[in-house]
């Protein structure tokens, strides 16, 4: 049996039982190889004489933009390959990728991937800072960048052997628009094997600096098989995941999890996100399968969903844990169910709700096909509320990272007595489901009582004012420390003593009395520039206010300035 055939094996397994989670945990097994090049073993042979959409990008402003085919998609990155090669790139060079939604993107992608060539994705958000940063720390020698974004790269110090530009022209450029002259018939210089690296992702940094995670050409193109099978992907849908390029989601969602299988990717560009243009889009475009992180759900949701006419048949949510009130208005105004997943940059999805499987409030779902998850104590042994770990000996998933690049430290942190650390807690309950508990260093105690932060703001978020939520320790001289939520309003609501004293009475009546929340700030929510909200700013700004201080920030509340109540 060939490694294609093998790769091709297993995702058919996972397409015949999508609904039937009992049989695809069970017997799924991840394909062993030694040698694969998804770009050239599976995509070009998927595509040839393909004619049906693969990649369909829009502008919102225009309606602009007709799909490209897979067999189009296969000869456009052959060309750039061989351009690529010709201008010196070769196995194993870093290229920094940093390029919007546009077909060039996915052109680059592939076209790497066939050239043998190392990946960094990076969002077009990054400063010229982050640049100097990426461009030392991942030894890149190439870089491919959005017209828009060139001058960040012409800083002095940056050792770059050549820039390449996507768009107009650019004096000391080369112009990717050249490469498509190239020739479609490419051939690969040497083989892949299936543990060379593919791309490197630098993690978003909510808790600490960031790292390079290191991925292979089976990590994330046949791990990513779990994703495939957490959406519920089938040939011929429509699939959209807003998601900004240069995130791992990204990769996921909008490249292997889709074109995996066979399915066609939209994109929509926007100037700023409006939900009402993603509503009409979703009809518009009669998307099938959509994934959107919680912060577009809590947008959407102020819109009057029920009005939209969608075909969507799969809905999904990641990114960060889903609160249950939004899940029940998508599910009141849709008949659709918002299945939550849960994964990290340095691995695919981990755990979920497949299609056709309960969805239980409040949890994200049980482990994937291919994935054995276990909880840890912080002395390594089991338990039904820990860390979530996966193991790394014969049970070690494809998804896993191979490490953190040129960070033996960090990796061996991580990797320790057998498993991937994720950081994160979660809870097993009785039935086999996983509930998400916080990262580890967010759960945080009050008194003698351990606290999870998510589990307070998904009870927050149903106040009718509350858009999102971020719940932190505040300093106590009583108590050690005390639930202080900062709040982020929803469109038609302004910050004021009265509204303040309503969420708190709404805390009180919600929560059990050694949970409920005794400060509250209204004030916008810090968050990374993937859009996770930077919980550790926010609690170290609070360990830093003397415990005893009795003096009110801007727009903070204590629960007893209304004491009389």
């Amino acid at each position: 049996m060939t490694t294609t055939q093998a790769f091709q094996d297993a995702r058919d397994f996972l397409l015949r039982h999508r609904t039937d989670y009992d049989t695809a945990y069970r017997d799924f097994r991840w394909p062993a190889l030694d040698t694969f090049n998804w770009a050239l073993d599976y995509f070009d042979p998927m595509a040839r004489g393909n004619d049906q959409p693969a990649l369909w990008i829009v502008d919102a402003a225009t309606g602009q933009g007709q799909p490209y085919s897979f067999a189009q998609m296969s000869e456009r990155s052959s060309r750039i390959a061989n351009w690529l090669q010709s201008l010196g790139v070769g196995r194993g060079e870093r290229i920094l990728l940093m390029l919007p939604n546009r077909v060039e993107l996915w052109d680059a992608m592939l076209a790497a991937m066939k050239l043998g060539a190392v990946l960094l994705p990076a969002t077009t958000q990054l400063s010229e800072d982050d640049i100097r940063e990426r461009v030392q720390v991942g030894d890149v020698k190439t870089v491919i960048v959005e017209e828009s974004e060139a001058a960040k790269f012409e800083q002095p110090g940056l050792d770059l052997a050549r820039k390449i530009v996507a768009g107009a022209p650019r004096a000391g450029w080369f112009a990717m628009s050249e490469g498509y002259a190239a020739s479609s018939a490419f051939t690969p210089q040497g083989i892949t094997r299936a543990d060379d690296p593919l791309l490197l992702y630098f993690t978003s940094g909510t808790a600490s600096k960031p790292k390079l995670v290191e991925h292979t050409h089976v990590s994330y193109p046949v791990g990513n098989l779990s994703t495939l099978y957490w959406i519920g992907l089938q040939p011929g849908d429509i699939h959209w995941n807003i998601s900004s390029p240069g995130w791992a989601k990204h990769a996921w969602s909008c490249f292997f999890a889709p074109w995996n299988a066979q399915a066609c990717v939209f994109a929509l560009n926007y100037a700023r996100f409006e939900p009402k243009v993603v509503l009409d889009a979703l009809v518009k475009y009669q998307i099938t399968t959509l994934c959107a992180p919680p912060t577009v759900w809590r947008m959407l949701v102020q819109e009057p969903l029920a009005s939209y006419p969608v075909k969507l048949r799969e809905i999904v949510g990641a990114g960060e844990p889903l609160n249950p009130e939004i899940i029940a208005r998508v599910q009141k105004a849709w008949n659709l169910t918002i299945r939550d997943g849960y994964g990290q940059t340095e691995t695919t999805c981990q755990i979920g709700n497949p299609p056709g499987q309960p969805v239980i409030p409040g949890s994200m779902g049980r482990p994937l096909p291919g994935y054995r998850v276990e909880l840890l104590d912080m002395d390594g042994a089991p338990v039904s509320e820990g860390e979530i770990a996966l193991p790394t000996d014969d049970a070690r998933p494809a998804g896993l990272m191979k490490g953190y690049a040129n960070n033996p430290l960090a990796t061996a942190r991580a990797m320790q007595g057998g498993y991937y650390r994720t950081s994160d807690i979660a809870l097993r309950q009785s039935n086999g489901y996983y509930v998400y508990v916080g990262r580890a260093d967010d759960v945080f105690k009050s008194s003698d009582y351990r606290l999870s932060p998510f589990e307070l703001e998904s009870v927050l978020i149903e106040h009718p004012a509350i858009a999102e939520a971020a719940v932190v320790p505040s300093p106590d001289p009583l108590r050690l420390s005390v639930p202080k939520c900062f709040i982020a309003l929803r469109q038609g609501y302004e910050e004021s003593a009265e509204l303040a004293q309503d969420i708190f009475r709404f805390s009180r009546a919600k929560l059990a009395p050694y949970k409920r929340i005794r400060r509250l700030q209204f004030a916008d929510l810090p968050k990374t520039i993937s859009g996770k909200i930077r919980r550790v700013q926010l609690r170290r700004a609070e360990a830093e206010r003397a415990a005893d201080t009795a003096a009110r920030l801007p727009g903070e509340y204590w629960e007893e300035d209304f004491a009389a109540e």
